[in-house]
């Protein structure tokens, strides 16, 4: 599918498989989440721009390259999203970060925002949106309008597993955002929920219901 990237990569998918066990406890679940976060930051960086730097090793003088620009900015999307982004904050420490605040209302399955932090130097940063759970995408168009509205035009997003309703739906609207994730599932129930899918991200990451 044109702009969405399945990382297959056996780690990966390994610790996927144990955080869609139902018995897995809420320590176990942050802990993976927080391990696939730095496993897709690697992936979705891949292609981060690199320049060369005159560094002095303990034995000879060398250039050596580092990378180039501004840092990038990790948005999640609360609440699971912050543990996600935990395990890429470890992997590049040096990053801000924007914190969405959004929730699905439960019968209409509408984004509701209720909070948004976010640098205001964002047209100039990469940006990627954090969120573990692409099921009818409306949270993640929603943080996407959102960052946009605010100019970041370089926005790329990671999910753990999503839904092909939630796929087209965020590739329909928002074409420009690439989608890297762990695992394409089988589709949404009728509360809007993946099948089979790992229940609810945020609950059970933080021991809530």
């Amino acid at each position: 599918m044109e702009g969405v990237t399945v990382v297959s990569h056996p780690l990966v998918q390994h610790k996927l498989t144990l955080l869609r066990e139902k018995e897995s406890s809420t320590k176990s679940f942050r802990e993976l989440l927080k391990e696939i976060g730095m496993l897709l930051c690697y992936e979705v960086t891949h292609d981060l721009p690199l320049s060369d730097v005159e560094i002095e090793t303990p034995l000879a003088h060398m250039k050596s390259p580092q990378l180039a620009g501004k840092k990038l900015v990790f948005a999640p999307v609360l609440r699971a999203g912050m543990t996600f982004a935990e395990g890429m904050l470890d992997l590049v420490p040096s990053a801000r970060v924007s914190h969405i605040g959004l929730y699905r209302e439960p019968k209409t399955f509408t984004a509701v925002e209720y909070y948004f932090k976010a640098p205001n130097d964002l047209p100039e940063r990469q940006v990627i949106v954090v969120s573990p759970v692409l099921a009818t995408a409306n949270t993640a168009v929603a943080a996407v309008d959102r960052l946009k509205e605010q100019g970041a035009t370089d926005i790329r997003l990671v999910c753990l597993i999503a839904a092909p309703e939630g796929i087209e739906r965020m590739r329909g609207i928002h074409p420009d955002v690439p989608i890297w994730l762990a695992a394409i599932d089988e589709g949404l129930d009728e509360n809007g929920f993946i099948l089979p899918g790992l229940g609810d991200a945020g609950d059970r990451a933080y021991g809530t219901k």
